[in-house]
């Protein structure tokens, strides 16, 4: 019963934030330095041409009745037409979303996996050289400057060994060929992922290495660690069973969070790779002042943000008895 009212009180919390997050994106695109229909207007436009594209857009209106049509729209699901593209915004996230999706969600996976392993490995070899190296591995590779790192792989294994694409995510040649298969689309795909993949995986692994490395050095000094010993277990199993599952309950709100944030699609990493996904959309949008576009795309990391805290902190009481809200 306790949890059920956490929870609705969090719901209610979550709603009130995401109504403030609407009102604030809705003014700072508004006050913001540019003009979008200056962008949008050919200079062989005729004024009652530009008039009536201002119209059929609503800038023409005052700000308070554009607020009005912006919520409203909202909660009907309307997000409007991108300024730039000339077509609805749910299309182009919806074409773009499932691109961010599959490279940050396969390297959050991979990197927490690796890094609660190693992490596991560190923690129990605790000052000797396996520790010692793994650690300083984790710190460079967490503190690396992304773009600086991108750029170095794009360089090395794109540019002079030609293992893998400069850029993009698929071939022309192969998704334009009729007589090519889904397998050879799907390894064509692949290519295009290992250097970004791989790049994102430096980033984020020694993250999560270092938290599981000091969770496992607390949980091991537990009492019911110390009575493991005494009853003889071993300690493989001491570590795995009994050490381990504790200590990574850390790690799942870092994962947890990282996923909810991965739907931005890491803007500074999409826009190196030229990768097609929401976070290049986002700087795009932004730049052009292309605002239903990055309204929309705000609000959709907004939102994901504020329901995966919530199932994070719900998750931790299935994951711990002994957490009660």
């Amino acid at each position: 019963m306790e949890l059920r009212r956490y929870i609705f009180r969090r719901i209610i919390q979550i709603i009130i934030i995401f109504f403030v997050i609407l009102t604030v994106l809705f003014l700072l695109f508004r006050l913001a330095p540019g003009d979008p229909v200056s962008r949008m207007i050919d200079p062989d436009m005729t004024p009652e041409d530009a008039e009536l594209l201002i119209s059929q857009l609503g800038l023409d209106q005052p700000l308070w009745t554009q607020y009005v049509y912006y919520v409203k729209n909202f909660f009907t699901g309307n997000f409007g037409n991108s300024f730039h593209y000339g077509q609805p915004v749910v299309r182009i996230i919806g074409d773009r979303l499932p691109n961010t999706i599959l490279l940050f969600t396969s390297s959050i996976i991979l990197s927490a996996l690796v890094g609660i392993f190693l992490g596991k490995i560190a923690s129990w070899h605790k000052g000797k050289k396996t520790d010692t190296w793994m650690t300083i591995g984790a710190l460079v590779t967490h503190t690396v400057f992304l773009p600086w790192l991108a750029l170095i792989m794009i360089w090395v294994f794109a540019y002079k060994l030609d293992w893998f694409p400069i850029t993009g995510m698929i071939s022309e040649e192969v998704w334009l060929d009729p007589d090519v298969g889904l397998l050879a689309k799907f390894l064509d795909v692949l290519h295009h992922m290992v250097l970004p993949l791989g790049t994102l995986f430096l980033i984020h692994f020694g993250s999560y290495l270092l938290i599981m490395r000091s969770s496992m050095l607390e949980t091991l000094k537990e009492d019911y660690i110390i009575t493991a010993r005494a009853k003889g277990l071993e300690e493989k199993v001491i570590r795995d069973h009994h050490a381990a599952p504790n200590a990574a309950l850390p790690v799942v709100t870092s994962v947890g969070l990282s996923l909810a944030f991965s739907i931005n699609g890491g803007a500074l990493t999409e826009t190196v790779f030229t990768w097609p996904g929401i976070g290049r959309e986002l700087v795009f949008s932004v730049s052009h002042n292309d605002y239903p576009l990055a309204q929309a795309s705000f609000l959709l990391i907004a939102f994901v943000v504020l329901v995966s805290n919530l199932v994070v902190d719900v998750l931790y009481a299935y994951l711990d008895p002994r957490i009660r809200y």
